[in-house]
């Protein structure tokens, strides 16, 4: 199994964290770099090969990660000239991936099975696989639902359910083709696309730990739990 990790962004909102560090090497309980854990845990699931996308500050990535052998993966890197877009970097891989592969963000924080998803991927047929999570979010306003200027409805401070991407995802090569390399090419743009060409994406359903370390206050947070969840999140790791 192969996977790409998106590692190419400037980590503006985590900043200062960031300043002198790329996001992925950020650490984590001032014992393990985010990009650390998660090539542990994609070792652990039985993958075999990573290609890793760098843009900002990627040498540092590629001095501290190297070939990959320290984990037991075969790693090589794809370098971001000038921003392409979540997905952009895979249009200049496209024909050294495999026909199916796992793509993620490289901050992110979970005790999701990856073999799992790129397996449901495979079985699915399905053209892109979004791992998801569930999210309530509170408003802290009355809501109004009006026609014609009169309201018709209203909502005193509702809660709403949402299930939003994870930053993890099974793709197949194919549903690449289309797509000029260079050019960038957003998540979003993608998932729109498919929708509109009535060749959906599929849904992976997971209720399990999952932390997208995009902010200071997540930053945090991971800290806070990782000790209490390191045995966990790195288990046969």
């Amino acid at each position: 199994m192969h996977a790409v990790i998106l590692a190419g962004g400037k980590g503006v909102r985590l900043r200062p964290y960031t300043t002198a560090l790329p996001k992925p090497l950020v650490p984590i309980g001032d014992q393990h770099a985010i990009l650390e854990i998660v090539l542990r845990q994609l070792a652990t699931a039985g993958f075999a090969s990573c290609t890793i996308a760098i843009g900002h500050l990627g040498e540092i990535i590629r001095a501290y990660v190297g070939d990959g052998a320290a984990w037991g993966l075969r790693i090589d890197y794809a370098t971001e000239e000038s921003p392409l877009g979540t997905l952009g970097p895979l249009l200049t891989l496209r024909e050294q991936l495999p026909e199916t592969f796992l793509v993620m963000n490289g901050d992110v924080l979970t005790d999701l099975d990856y073999a799992d998803v790129l397996g449901a991927h495979r079985d699915s047929g399905a053209p892109l696989t979004i791992a998801t999570y569930a999210r309530k979010v509170h408003i802290d306003f009355g809501v109004l639902t009006t026609r014609s200027s009169k309201v018709v409805a209203f909502t005193e401070k509702p809660s709403m359910d949402y299930r939003v991407s994870m930053g993890v995802y099974g793709l197949s090569r194919s549903t690449l083709e289309g797509y000029t390399a260079g050019l960038p090419l957003g998540f979003d743009e993608l998932v729109i696309d498919l929708i509109r060409a009535q060749n959906p994406p599929q849904a992976y359903e997971f209720d399990g730990y999952w932390l997208d370390i995009g902010r200071p206050d997540d930053y945090d947070r991971a800290n806070a739990e990782f000790t209490t969840r390191k045995s966990h999140l790195l288990k046969g790791a």
